[in-house]
């Protein structure tokens, strides 16, 4: 099974022998024998693979950014975060692949849609968890985001319990407190931080 062709072997790096420990849908662990440019000696390795994700920060034509308050078994928690999903489709990730995904994810689990005059924004990718999964997160910067007329289409295994506009000074009140603690959308409000305190996009007390 092939989820996406991100990882690539660069100099150094040779990957002897991958034996499948276990295979679903949505994720396989892998032990892997290799050797890295430290450690010219084979030695092993457990990996789990994971599909791609993308996970968009919304924002109104108001300034608001939409999260959404999400129920998570794992954790046994409800979160508030940015809408986020995984990209369906295996192998080489285009741009348009990863905007086309941001912008369902943002329809399906908030009910929002990019606006006439609307701009979507590259902000990178981050690895969730490097020291043992290949998984990354695409980080999308959707400006001009406004209610769509057709409202959220949950998947059946989705339990969503609010949609809301935050401000960027509740937002980062938020991640004081520790009420947002989620990889994606703490990834995401740090990536979108550096952006808006650049000098060529103005500081952050603007928003």
């Amino acid at each position: 099974m092939t989820f996406h062709d991100f990882i690539k072997d660069g100099a150094g790096w040779a990957v002897e022998r991958k034996d499948p420990l276990f295979v679903h849908q949505y994720l396989e662990v892998d032990q892997v024998r290799l050797s890295s440019p430290t450690r010219p000696e084979p030695f092993e390795w457990t990996v789990c693979h994971r599909k791609a994700g993308v996970v968009v920060a919304a924002q109104s034509p108001g300034g608001g950014f939409v999260l959404v308050r999400q129920e998570r078994v794992p954790v046994r928690a409800t979160l508030w975060e940015f809408p986020a999903g995984q990209i369906d489709q295996g192998g080489v990730h285009e741009w348009q692949t990863i905007v086309d995904t941001g912008l369902r994810e943002l329809g399906e689990e908030a009910g929002f849609e990019l606006g006439a005059g609307g701009e979507v924004v590259s902000m990178h990718h981050f690895l969730s968890s490097p020291g043992f999964t290949d998984e990354h997160c695409y980080q999308l910067w959707v400006k001009g985001a406004v209610p769509a007329a057709r409202g959220m289409q949950l998947d059946p295994n989705e339990a969503i319990l609010e949609v809301r506009l935050f401000s960027w000074l509740e937002l980062q009140a938020m991640v004081l407190a520790g009420e947002i603690r989620d990889a994606n959308t703490l990834c995401c409000l740090a990536r979108l931080g550096a952006i808006l305190a650049a000098p060529q996009k103005g500081a952050v007390q603007e928003l």
